[in-house]
């Protein structure tokens, strides 16, 4: 609809005044569906700031309040808004799942579907940086192993601080089988890099 071009002039305080009139942090998910089919057919595209506020206001609390695997619905909104705004996409959903307390299985599930399936390369090197930024825990594991599943060609900075990172690490998951598939998947992946 014309009247959506108007999100890409709202301020950011301006547009979240908007998300928030119009409950699209509530709305049904096949209407989240369409919606963000529209956002696709935006022309100009969204800034990167309008489009982390929109991330935010559509699928932050979604997510977060996953208890059992995401509808077909919310997977297809997501990998739509995913296709485009990718970057602004991870720097507010991944952070905000990282910093999460507790196990967050679902949302760590969601992650690693999102990594294997839908991110593009320079936002799966976002989502290893912005995991290497928080304490290794059994929890981000798999999402670690889902970047690596990728065979993405990393900059090397980003490759030496996962490197440093598993061996800093290695103590305190003496005993784990997920720490373990990792850093056999870096050796593998990355042998010709890795001394």
């Amino acid at each position: 609809p014309p009247e959506l071009s108007i999100l890409s002039s709202c301020s950011p305080s301006q547009l979240e005044g908007l998300c928030s009139f119009l409950q699209l942090s509530t709305c049904p998910e096949p209407l989240l569906v369409r919606f963000c089919s529209w956002l696709l057919a935006l022309s100009p595209d969204l800034s990167y700031t309008s489009a982390a506020v929109l991330a935010e206001q559509l699928f932050l609390r979604r997510v977060l309040s996953l208890t059992q695997p995401p509808s077909r619905h919310l997977m297809a909104a997501l990998t739509s808004f995913c296709s485009k705004y990718s970057h602004p996409f991870c720097r507010v959903l991944v952070a905000a799942v990282l910093q999460e307390p507790g196990e967050g299985a679902e949302q760590t599930k969601l992650m690693c579907e999102l990594v294997e399936e839908c991110l593009e390369p320079h936002s799966v090197h976002l989502v290893l940086s912005q995991v290497l930024e928080v304490p290794l825990s059994e929890k981000v594991l798999p999402v670690l192993q889902a970047v690596l599943g990728r065979q993405e060609v990393l900059p090397p900075e980003l490759l030496d601080l996962l490197v440093l990172t598993l061996c800093q690490q290695a103590p305190a998951f003496a005993t784990s089988l997920g720490f373990a598939k990792l850093v056999t998947a870096v050796l593998t992946v990355y042998q010709s890099q890795v001394s």
